[in-house]
């Protein structure tokens, strides 16, 4: 039986998600190592449209969106809109299905996944005659869509668990606009049953073990490689301190990032990190933004390389207006930028995360941060 590795991430960004789910799919084609990769994991707000999805199918304006944070993506996946959040287990299962090359099976061991994961729970689930997903009467609990390249799946499903259904009135959801149809979570169809709702960890676990099952997976648990801090320093007219990374280590721009040594807490790396980039002492204060993601190629080479996953802790610092940094030898330029200008300059979700949470905005206040996504009407 072909081994699968199950990671579960956390948060996780969607520009990161789809960077995790394309790195597994090189791994899964070259067969180094030779197992698939099972990803569970939670996204911030986002509407995904896939392949040949109608615009006209996002029914909230650009700036209800933009007031709320969600993000819009175009992804290469089968399907039409679709709503990802908090509360929201997503399972992207990237594995080969070259030695049955069937897709509606494939889909059909993602729907009876969730199937199961709702009879944990004494929740009576299916399928509807026409449209994919798992269903309770009539009302749509999970999704399913999926793309293949080479017989190698990428995306997978979303599993409402606890999400907040208020926000699927931004989309016709996977355009199915029939009116007696709707959308439920797993707390909700728990709750009219007059049962307390479980914990999005134990249906998650629950999930791992039916999607190990219905795709004929042995499982393997796998963890994160590298656990790391951010630190984004800025001063009181908003400005942020970016660090250019020497040639050597990558180039780009970033704030103070490193990780956390075995004997330290995450806090204790931050203000240690901070000093030690910069020659800054003082106080980190915590982001609440713990986020998984794939580590770039030359940390995933001194990991071992391959794929290799890192968790990521963010925490912010103010710093005197007059504050010049003492560079280390990883760095070789710094810089204050505007928000706005430090988010064009980092190229990574999270960290671009961690600079809109500093500075106490969100996505669609900042010039220039929100994905360029042809809305209705515009």
């Amino acid at each position: 039986m072909r081994r699968i590795r199950v990671h579960k991430l956390g948060r996780v960004e969607y520009a990161d998600g789809l960077e995790l789910m394309r790195r597994a799919a090189e791994q899964v084609r070259a067969r180094d190592p030779d197992a698939d990769w099972l990803f569970l994991l939670e996204h911030p707000p986002v509407l995904t449209l896939g392949r040949g999805a109608d615009g006209a199918n996002v029914v909230a304006s650009r700036d209800w969106l933009e007031s709320r944070g969600f993000e819009v993506h175009e992804t290469d996946r089968g399907g039409d809109v679709t709503y990802h959040g908090p509360g929201q287990l997503v399972a992207y299962p990237v594995v080969d299905l070259s030695s049955r090359p069937d897709v509606r099976r494939f889909v059909s061991s993602l729907e009876e996944a969730m199937i199961r994961a709702c009879a944990d729970q004494g929740i009576v689930a299916g399928r509807h005659p026409e449209h994919r997903g798992a269903w309770v009467e009539t009302r749509k609990i999970g999704a399913v869509g999926v793309h293949l390249s080479r017989w190698i799946s990428t995306h997978g499903l979303a599993f409402n668990v606890e999400a907040d259904l208020s926000h699927f009135q931004a989309i016709v959801p996977c355009g199915i606009s029939d009116p007696s149809l709707g959308v439920t979570t797993l707390r909700a169809e728990v709750g009219r049953a007059g049962r307390p709702a479980p914990s999005i960890s134990e249906v998650e676990e629950r999930l791992a073990v039916h999607l190990c099952d219905t795709l004929e997976r042995e499982r393997e648990d796998a963890s994160f490689d590298l656990r790391t801090i951010s630190v984004t320093a800025t001063r009181a007219d908003g400005r942020v301190l970016l660090l250019r990374r020497s040639e050597e280590r990558g180039g780009f721009w970033q704030q103070v990032t490193g990780r956390i040594e075995p004997s330290e807490k995450p806090e204790e790396a931050a203000v240690r990190e901070l000093r030690e980039e910069t020659g800054a002492s003082g106080p980190v204060r915590p982001l609440g933004y713990v986020h998984g993601f794939a580590l770039g190629s030359g940390l995933a080479a001194r990991a071992g390389g391959g794929l290799r996953t890192g968790q990521e802790t963010a925490y912010s610092a103010v710093l005197p207006d007059d504050f010049e940094p003492r560079l280390s030898e990883e760095h070789r330029e710094w810089g204050w930028f505007t928000p706005e200008e430090a988010l064009e300059l980092v190229p990574w979700a999270g960290l671009r995360q961690a600079i809109r949470m500093a500075s106490h905005l969100l996505p669609g206040e900042l010039r220039g941060s929100f994905p360029a996504v042809q809305l209705p009407g515009e």
